[in-house]
């Protein structure tokens, strides 16, 4: 049967296991009209009654019977597939090499590898906190989280999402100095930028402003100390908006200022697919880390 729903069997199992739509609720956590919906979209498939429903429960007909037999025996090959896929990583191990921005490497990833750790407990991670590109052809790194799209054939990208820049200060710095309202207000107030890259700089030319580097109160080209600075009020940063989470008291200030997104980018080596431990991390990081972003 072509058209054949399995995902409602675990319901079906669980009616037929514990004598009633109550009780197989129960088992599996979810309501008892999803139940009964469940039981009988499968008898519309199978066009043909699964249950007596009578004052003590459910009564099995001899086709529930029938597919019950069925249904344990593909559930106990979906728990078989799931045990060799887990023994199958734990048995992977060696070095995976992992190389990210400085705000990815040290806020977003580690409890992502602390996640990954208990699933592929063999895999020991280097972690290259740069925001220089690494080289992947080079071997500098096996897996790379990008912000720029790589050119080269031989390099695989996956586009995991995209990372908001923001402006954004400590509740102090606003108590102090008042809390911008347009972009021209921000040339009223200490700003944090960069020390040699111009990117900051360049934002606010395009937006019609024009700024010398001394317009900047603090600059740094680390972003690591880029946020520190804006958490202990030194002025208005631009970092991404996922860091924002980890305190209450940094709040987003003008939140139409256009400032383009960065497309996130997951990069690997085409000869991934012949390293069964660097294929598993980036599979992991593929799955989890959007969510992040």
């Amino acid at each position: 049967m072509r058209d054949f729903d399995w995902h409602l069997v675990p319901s079906f199992l669980a009616a037929h296991e514990q004598g009633s739509l109550l009780g197989a609720a129960r088992v599996l956590g979810i309501s008892q009209p999803t139940v009964g919906r469940h039981v009988a979209s499968l008898e519309s498939q199978l066009g043909t009654p699964l249950f007596e429903r009578t004052g003590r429960g459910l009564l099995p007909t001899p086709a529930a019977q029938r597919l019950a037999d069925a249904a344990r025996v593909m559930e106990a090959g979906a728990q078989s597939l799931a045990r060799g896929a887990q023994q199958a990583h734990s048995t992977l191990s060696g070095s995976v090499r992992l190389s990210a921005s400085q705000p990815v490497a040290c806020h977003l990833l580690p409890p992502l590898l602390c996640q990954m750790r208990a699933e592929l407990p063999g895999i020991q991670v280097e972690l290259l906190a740069s925001n220089a590109v690494s080289n992947l052809l080079r071997r500098e790194a096996d897996i790379a989280v990008r912000l720029l799209r790589p050119t080269q054939n031989s390099l695989v990208a996956r586009r995991i999402g995209e990372t908001r820049v923001v402006a954004c200060a400590h509740r102090d710095y606003l108590k102090r100095r008042g809390t911008p309202e347009v972009p021209d207000d921000l040339l009223q107030h200490d700003l944090i930028g960069n020390d040699r890259l111009d990117d900051i700089r360049k934002g606010f030319a395009a937006m019609g402003h024009p700024v010398p580097p001394e317009q900047f109160a603090f600059r740094s080209d680390d972003l690591i100390a880029h946020w520190q600075a804006v958490r202990a009020g030194l002025g208005i940063g631009f970092v991404a908006s996922y860091l924002l989470q980890e305190d209450p008291d940094v709040v987003q200030v003008i939140p139409g200022l256009p400032i383009p997104p960065l497309p996130a980018w997951l990069v690997v080596h085409r000869e991934i697919r012949s390293s069964r431990r660097i294929r598993a991390v980036y599979d992991f990081l593929a799955r989890e880390l959007p969510l992040k972003f």
